[in-house]
């Protein structure tokens, strides 16, 4: 077992070498990480306090996963909705809404405060912009957003009142008024990214409101005001940085994903650590207490 290493603001927990490490997870019953390797495919398992490791291999590709209160976890796929257990070996198909568009697949999904989950589709050859996003609860799965190229990130604010949403083709972050039927309103720009940041991945949200977004091509997560302001910046060894969580027994520790893809030869050789899982060390933030998807 490759031992933990530190540097200056950040350590390395796993050289497990993702292809597109994504959807980070904390897992509070089992005091564990999950996380997707989008085109291995593979689901990851990371246990901080042990370090042990281990993976189990889907059918088809994950895109996201989130925990059931009932056990095993909610999953957005390249089939559609799904149940999966990685314990036990389980993928149970529940629907697909998007037989009609065979190059899509689904791509970042986060459960809200009131146990939904929600999950965006993209195109898989990035050009069409068909992505949507949708929410699903127990009564079933409903459209909230369309016209997105690559779908990403969702978050929502400590009070449940505002999500969050990225087209990372576009370079922007969008803020929604959540309703408590579910309901999307009042879609706006939350941040417009120049592109010498990189563009907006996968993100959270802190107890105090803030997010924390991955950047692809930025080396860095960033921490952002609800102002839209960035306000911290945490350099990582890798250009293609997906995704983040926040999770340990205080939600205090912060886990980075990040990816091989896209990456040529010799940037492989210049980042060595390229699809690694990561932690920030050193920022001082909490997350916000997990929610379990409640259907």
């Amino acid at each position: 077992m490759a031992t933990e290493t530190d540097e200056p603001g950040w350590r390395t927990l796993w050289d497990v070498g993702c292809t597109l490490g994504e959807g980070p997870v904390w897992v509070a019953r089992e005091a564990a990480l999950y996380f997707v390797d989008i085109e291995a495919p593979a689901v990851h398992r990371y246990d901080p306090a042990t370090g042990e490791r281990s993976s189990w291999t889907p059918p088809c590709r994950v895109g996201s996963l989130a925990p059931r209160i009932g056990g095993g976890f909610i999953a957005g796929t390249e089939q559609g909705f799904a149940h999966i257990d990685p314990a036990a070996g389980v993928f149970e198909p529940i629907d697909h809404p998007e037989l009609h568009l065979p190059t899509n697949r689904f791509n970042d999904g986060k459960v809200d405060p009131s146990g939904a989950f929600w999950a965006g589709t993209m195109d898989d050859r990035k050009t069409a912009r068909q992505g949507t996003l949708y929410r699903v609860d127990a009564g079933g799965w409903a459209v909230a957003d369309t016209g997105y190229r690559i779908t990403n990130g969702p978050a929502f604010s400590p009070d449940g009142r505002t999500a969050y949403h990225s087209d990372t083709m576009d370079g922007v972050t969008y803020a929604f008024d959540l309703g408590a039927d579910g309901s999307l309103s009042n879609k706006r720009d939350f941040a417009r990214w120049p592109a010498t940041l990189g563009v907006p991945d996968g993100m959270t949200v802190d107890a105090e409101g803030y997010l924390w977004v991955a950047f692809w091509g930025g080396w860095a997560v960033r921490r952002v005001s609800p102002a839209g302001e960035i306000v911290g910046e945490y350099a990582l060894p890798a250009s293609n940085i997906t995704s983040c969580t926040f999770g340990g027994p205080n939600l205090d520790r912060l886990f980075v994903t990040c990816a091989r893809q896209g990456l040529d030869e010799a940037a492989l050789t210049a980042q060595p650590l390229a699809g690694a899982l990561f932690e920030i060390l050193g920022h001082g933030a909490r997350g916000c207490p997990p929610v379990e998807y409640a259907a």
